[in-house]
């Protein structure tokens, strides 16, 4: 089966790329050593559609070697590494439909591409290949053992496919991993979504007022770094206890509507539909910039921003600059989509390695509990979890205590009081 990139002789540079990330992804390289060993997705075919960038291209390496057989799509059309795509075909031998910018014909055409490999396993970054099968694949769905999903958003739309009882098929919310979302999300995020704006902009962050929309594990992350870096930092939530929680850690809560006004960089991190709108839109200062590090770019209402334009320009790489009726200009990053992914790298591989180990070692447990799942949303399992944490802590060379015989009858005994 042959992939589909952008320039195969793009290949020698994602292989050096692929290798360079390799490198800070230990947890990831000793699955793969013992997968090449034992071989426990032999037989196995596997449909992947995430974000080709290189930590998913050592994701992939470890699918291989440990027997399966795998085809890989992009999951966002900005998000793609053109130079990892064409090491991938080339190189690895893992054939990849993926071209950095494709349009929403071409984005969809990929999807089909992979599900032509008949997948007895789902991998997902916001769910776009499972609503493919269950909408327009469906003469495939029996195939199917399992999926993992590795996004807040992704997660969001398959539980509500549980809930309406559509859901085919069992699936592992990856994203919902302690070793996943504490890390990935939290200090992968945060570094990341800053790293996309600075390479967008140039602009300086110290000094700054930063609004984040959305107090979740992003948004923890974002703020936290943003304000290390000397951002003032506002919060904008719509969960009660998640803003405390930011009231608390010590930024400022306001409404959008509010902090609209005193913004001079915005960052959308909710998973929900305009996050930013009009009439936030209608109240920010000249300049503004406006950015997304959710999954999908409906948080910000692009469509009412046009509209409200007069004029608009590239005004650098990845910066759209629009002119309001009244002279105002907004600059919006990345198309509004995942501005660390489509402006700069995405996470560092540090953090992916715990991700994508999460990836690996569900996937298995998918193949060895065939037909054992019911078709919903599943948790990680915790020995996977606990693994990932203890391989990790090794690479790191980081050493715990454990727990004495006697600390352990304590735990388990009740008769043990004042």
């Amino acid at each position: 089966m042959t992939g589909d990139c952008k320039d195969p002789a793009l290949a020698g540079e994602g292989q050096r790329l692929i290798e360079w990330a390799d490198r800070s992804m230990p947890v990831l390289a000793s699955i793969r050593g013992q997968w090449e060993r034992t071989r426990p997705l032999a037989g196995l075919r596997i449909g992947a559609c995430l974000h080709v960038t290189t930590e998913t291209a050592n994701l992939m390496r470890t699918l291989k070697a440990g027997g399966a057989a795998v085809a890989l799509c992009a999951s966002n059309p900005l998000s793609t590494q053109d130079p990892v795509a064409a090491a991938l075909n080339a190189v690895y031998d893992l054939p990849t439909f993926a071209v950095r910018g494709e349009d929403n014909d071409l984005y969809y055409r990929h999807i089909h591409q992979v599900l032509d490999i008949r997948p007895q396993v789902t991998m997902d970054d916001g769910a776009d290949l499972v609503n493919t099968l269950h909408t327009r694949r469906s003469e495939l769905l029996a195939e199917i053992i399992g999926g993992t999903e590795e996004t807040t958003t992704g997660v969001i739309r398959l539980k509500a496919m549980e809930k309406e009882a559509v859901l085919r098929y069992p699936i592992i919310a990856v994203n919902d991993a302690l070793t996943k979302h504490m890390f990935d999300n939290r200090y992968g995020t945060g570094q990341s979504t800053l790293d996309g704006i600075l390479r967008a902009t140039n602009y300086l962050i110290a000094g700054s007022t930063l609004v984040v929309a959305g107090y979740g594990w992003c948004g923890r992350g974002l703020a936290m770094r943003a304000r290390g870096m000397g951002a003032n930092v506002i919060v904008t939530e719509i969960d009660p206890l998640k803003a405390l929680e930011a009231v608390m850690d010590g930024f400022r809560v306001l409404p959008m509507e509010e902090a609209a006004a005193s913004g001079d960089i915005f960052v959308t991190v909710t998973g929900n539909v305009n996050v930013i709108d009009a009439p936030h839109l209608q109240r920010m200062k000249d300049g503004a910039i406006i950015s997304n590090s959710g999954h999908f770019n409906v948080e910000i209402n692009i469509p009412a921003l046009e509209q409200l334009a007069v004029a608009s320009h590239e005004a650098r790489a990845n910066v759209v600059e629009y002119t309001l009726a009244d002279g105002r200009r907004i600059r919006l990053l990345a198309e509004g989509r995942l501005v660390n992914l489509a402006a700069a790298e995405g996470h560092p591989a540090a953090v992916m390695d715990m991700s994508f180990a999460n990836q690996a070692l569900s996937a298995d447990y998918l193949f060895k509990n065939a037909g054992q799942l019911e078709p919903r949303v599943y948790a990680v399992p915790e020995p996977i979890d606990q693994e990932i944490a203890r391989l990790k802590l090794a690479s790191m060379q980081v050493r715990i205590d454990q727990l004495t015989a006697e600390q352990q009858a304590y735990l388990s005994s009740y008769a043990i009081g004042t």
